[in-house]
């Protein structure tokens, strides 16, 4: 996995935790997490996948827009033979 972020510390002036580009490989997933005190958002650029909210998986693929609320928990996997881009966004509450 590569995580290009965008933003620094000082751009997200502590309201973002994260504003990145990630790439993940063919194969490769992001483990289910669970997000407290924040939400989280992907948007996919490329590629294929699995979105995983809580138990429930969900197709991903260009243009899929995924939403974790704050309490949540997901992940995601790339599944197809090129590499899964997204963009992650993690808004402070």
């Amino acid at each position: 996995m590569q995580v290009e972020k965008l933003l620094n510390k000082q751009q997200m002036d502590h309201k973002l935790g994260l504003f990145a580009k990630v790439t993940i490989f063919p194969g490769e997933s992001l483990d289910d997490h669970e997000h407290h005190g924040e939400t989280e958002t992907y948007y996919v650029l490329s590629g294929e996948g699995s979105y995983r909210d809580h138990d429930k998986a969900i197709p991903a693929k260009a243009g899929s827009l995924f939403f974790c609320e704050d309490g949540g928990r997901h992940g995601i996997t790339c599944t197809g033979l090129d590499p899964l881009v997204f963009i992650a966004l993690i808004i402070k509450k």
